[in-house]
């Protein structure tokens, strides 16, 4: 990215390097020298200075100089490698690494794994970071009775704001399309329903649990046709698909996937106890050889029947 970073945001950079903060990792002189070090910095001098002055110095001198260094020391501060065994020191780095670059419209996201820098709107990081539009009003339990399953659902949803925090989107569009797919599949195995199935149940799909669900008016009208949108970057997991559409999805798709989601799972929870509506008359069959099907039911006379039973016709057992 090549980021300019304003001063203030170098100031708070140069905070989480030194890690004066408890819950920060603490970093002496030359650690933070070898910090800069590992973090590809060429020439890096020794601390001959009070530490955090030093460091906030130093990353100013090298953005003055054209370099990409004050990028590349925020990127190691986000890097796993530097908390070997220290899981807390990392995630609260992290924290507080966010919460200051999102004022500057950016934050760490990954690329291949790796940290990277990436847009994102400017503001405060608990207002960028609210979910939009349509609110989830119930919890996994109220839509998925199996509590196994209501727990795989869960982590589901979890790692999917995981993926978004962190810049993942096509991973968190999976995610969701994956807990979409289990929560309808496990409402058309356990309720009543007044239509018939289209087709044996491991053998729908996403779009046929949805079609399901909307003709036994478990969900609304606006989540049927949203949830074709979920549908379609949910199969960008292969990826020759994302390759033909020539569209990586992006946190404006993700917001708009979303809503989607929560938008079924609370029409899921409000009809779960609600009654099957009458089922679907089934089509007439086809007439059988050699029958006029505009002719009149016969029904046995007691001449027919005694006919049968003298051997004018089938006996009984035969």
């Amino acid at each position: 990215m090549n980021k300019i970073f304003d001063d203030s945001t170098l100031t708070e950079i140069a905070h989480l390097i030194c890690g004066d903060e408890t819950s920060l990792l603490y970093r002496k002189g030359y650690e933070i020298a070898a910090f800069f070090q590992r973090a590809g910095w060429d020439d890096v001098p020794e601390c001959d200075a009070p530490r955090h002055k030093w460091t906030l110095e130093l990353l100013k001198e090298r953005q003055v100089d054209g370099t990409d260094d004050a990028e590349r020391a925020i990127l190691r501060l986000a890097n796993r490698l530097e908390y070997y065994n220290q899981q807390q020191e990392y995630r609260a780095t992290l924290k507080r690494l966010n919460e200051v670059l999102v004022l500057g419209g950016c934050r760490i996201g990954e690329n291949g794994g790796q940290p990277a820098l990436v847009r994102c709107e400017a503001g405060f990081e608990d207002e960028v970071l609210q979910l939009p539009r349509v609110e989830l009003k119930v919890s996994v339990k109220d839509v998925v009775s199996d509590p196994d399953l209501a727990t795989a659902v869960q982590l589901r949803l979890d790692e999917a704001r995981t993926c978004y925090e962190h810049g993942a989107y096509t991973s968190a569009i999976i995610m969701l399309g994956s807990l979409l797919e289990g929560v309808l599949a496990h409402a058309a195995q356990v309720r009543a329903a007044g239509e018939c199935m289209p087709k044996p149940l491991r053998n729908m799909g996403l779009n046929d649990f949805v079609d399901f669900a909307f003709k036994n008016k478990w969900i609304e009208h606006d989540a049927k046709l949203a949830s074709e949108l979920v549908r379609h970057y949910r199969n960008l997991v292969h990826p020759l698909a994302e390759r033909r559409t020539g569209h990586s999805p992006n946190r404006d798709t993700l917001d708009m996937c979303w809503p989607v989601v929560n938008a079924t799972l609370n029409d899921l929870a409000a009809t779960a106890t609600a009654s099957p509506g009458p089922p679907s008359v089934p089509a007439p069959s086809e007439p059988g050889p050699g029958r006029n099907p505009n002719a009149p039911t016969q029904r046995p006379t007691p001449a027919s029947v005694a006919r049968r039973r003298t051997g004018g016709g089938r006996t009984v057992g035969a």
